[in-house]
C-alpha cells in the first residue's frame, strides 16, 4: 500500500511540473510574462517636412512715429481747440497757455533796451567830448604849456569815459538778449502742430496748470502720432533673441481681432535688455515689427479708418529660419544624454561639464538602440535631422518620460507604432 501512495505522489508532481511548464511556455510566447520588465513604448518612422521656425513673442502696438508735445513755460492753459483721436494738420493750433506774464516781461525788457541804449548813447557822447580835452591837454603838456599833474588827470578822465562806453554797449547787448528771450517765451506759450498726425493721448484739460521743460521733465500735454503707419513693440527673451533678425517675417494676432492674422517685418531688435523690477529677473529684448498695410488694409473703412489703436495687445510668430523637404522627427523623439551609455543627463550634469549628446531611441526587436544625432531647426512639432537616420528606424517617440529620462542602451522594451 505505502508503495502505490508513493507512486501517485510521483505521478501527481510530475504532472504538475508538466502543467507550470506548459503555462510558462504559454506565458512567455504571449509576452505576458517578464511584461513588468520590458518598457511599453511606442515608434514612428521618420518623415520629410517642410520646417518654419517660430519665436513667439507678446506685446503691445504703438505708433512708429510718435511725439509728446510739453511746453516750454509754465501757466494755466487758457485754449485748448483738440480732443484725443482729432486729427491735425502740420501748423494747426494744439494749446495756448496764458501770455500775461509773459507779455509784461516782453515790456519790461523792451523799456529797459531803450533806457540802456540811451545810456548808451550818452556814454558816446561825453567820450568824444573828453576825448577833445585828452587830445588838447595831451598835445599843450608836449609843449610844457601844462603841469604833468593837469595831463593825468585828463588821462584818468579819458580811460574812465572809454571803459563807461565800453559797458554801455555791453549792458544795450544784454538788454536785447533779455528781450530777444522775453520774446521767445512770449511765443513758447503758443503750441502747433510739429506735423501732420492724430491726438493719440490727450493728458491735461482746459483750465489746468502746467510746468515748462525749462524746469525739470516738464507736463507732458499730448501725443501727436502718425496712425496709419504702426509696429507691434514686444518683449523677445534673450534665449531667442540670438535668432532674431532685421528684415524677418512676422505673423501677428491682435486680440481685438481674434480670428484674423496680420502680417510684419522686424525694423529693429534691442542691443540693451529691457530694464525689469520684477522679483524673477526676466531678461527681455525690444523688437520692433512695422504691420504691413495691405495685410489691415480690408478692416479700414468710414466707421473704423483706424483699426489699431496705440496701446492694443499683440502676439506675433517671427519666422527666423526656414527649411523645405528636410529628413524630421516629431521633437518629442529627441533626448539628451551625457554618454553613450545613455546616462541621464540630470543624473550626470553634476558629475561632468561635458556637453549632453543629442539622441534618438530605436526600437530594434525587444531591445532599445540609442543613436547620436545632430538636429537643426524646430517648430512646434517637428525637428530637422541633420544626421545620418534610415527612413526604415522605428524611433520611439512615447511615452515622453522614457525618452526624456529612463530609456538606456539595451533597455529591454516592447514597441507597438504609433497611431497618427
Amino acid at each position: 500500500m505505502q508503495p502505490k501512495r508513493k507512486k501517485r505522489i510521483r505521478v501527481l508532481l510530475i504532472v504538475a511540473v508538466a502543467l507550470v511548464i506548459i503555462v510558462v511556455l504559454a506565458l512567455l510566447k504571449t509576452g505576458t510574462l517578464g511584461a513588468d520588465d520590458a518598457l511599453q513604448v511606442q515608434y514612428t518612422y521618420p518623415s520629410r517636412q517642410n520646417i518654419t521656425q517660430l519665436t513667439t513673442a507678446n506685446g503691445r502696438i504703438q505708433p512708429v512715429f510718435e511725439v509728446k508735445i510739453s511746453p516750454e513755460v509754465s501757466g494755466e492753459i487758457i485754449e485748448l481747440p483738440v480732443v484725443e483721436g482729432q486729427s491735425v494738420k502740420k501748423g494747426d493750433l494744439l494749446c495756448r497757455i496764458k501770455p500775461d506774464v509773459y507779455q509784461s516781461m516782453r515790456e519790461q525788457y523792451e523799456a529797459s533796451l531803450s533806457q540802456t541804449i540811451a545810456r548808451a548813447k550818452q556814454s558816446a557822447d561825453r567820450l568824444t567830448q573828453v576825448k577833445l580835452s585828452y587830445d588838447r591837454t595831451k598835445k599843450l603838456y608836449e609843449q610844457k604849456a601844462v603841469s604833468e599833474a593837469d595831463f593825468e588827470k585828463a588821462t584818468a578822465e579819458y580811460e574812465v569815459a572809454v571803459n563807461e562806453e565800453k559797458a554801455a554797449r555791453f549792458a544795450v547787448e544784454s538788454s536785447r538778449a533779455s528781450l530777444k528771450e522775453a520774446t521767445e517765451n512770449l511765443r513758447k506759450t503758443t503750441i502747433y502742430a510739429p506735423s501732420d498726425g492724430t491726438i493719440s493721448l490727450l493728458s491735461v484739460e482746459l483750465g489746468e496748470r502746467v510746468v515748462g521743460t525749462a524746469q525739470m521733465a516738464g507736463t507732458e500735454i499730448l501725443r501727436l502720432a502718425d496712425l496709419n503707419r504702426m509696429e507691434a513693440r514686444v518683449n523677445v527673451s534673450e534665449s531667442d533673441i540670438v535668432n532674431v533678425h532685421l528684415g524677418d517675417t512676422a505673423i501677428v494676432s491682435v486680440d481685438a481681432y481674434p480670428d484674423s492674422t496680420f502680417r510684419g517685418v522686424v525694423t529693429q531688435v534691442a542691443n540693451s535688455a529691457k530694464s525689469t523690477t520684477s522679483a524673477d529677473q526676466i531678461t527681455n529684448f525690444e523688437v520692433r515689427i512695422f504691420l504691413l498695410k495691405n495685410t489691415y488694409q480690408w478692416l479700414v473703412d468710414q466707421g473704423n479708418p483706424i483699426p489699431f489703436k496705440p496701446g492694443m495687445s499683440v502676439s506675433v510668430d517671427i519666422m527666423t529660419a526656414k527649411v523645405y523637404d528636410v529628413l524630421s522627427l516629431p521633437i518629442e523623439a529627441v533626448g539628451s544624454r551625457n554618454d553613450s551609455l545613455g546616462t541621464n543627463t540630470a543624473v550626470a550634469e553634476s558629475q561632468t561639464a561635458q556637453k549632453p549628446l543629442e539622441v534618438v531611441f530605436l526600437a530594434d526587436g525587444d531591445t532599445a538602440r540609442m543613436q547620436v544625432v545632430k538636429t537643426g531647426i524646430q517648430n512646434s512639432e517637428f525637428i530637422e535631422i541633420r544626421s545620418k537616420l534610415d527612413d526604415s528606424a522605428r524611433v520611439i517617440v512615447s511615452p515622453y518620460s522614457a525618452v526624456a529620462r529612463e530609456l538606456k542602451q539595451g533597455a529591454l522594451i516592447k514597441a507597438s507604432r504609433k497611431k497618427s
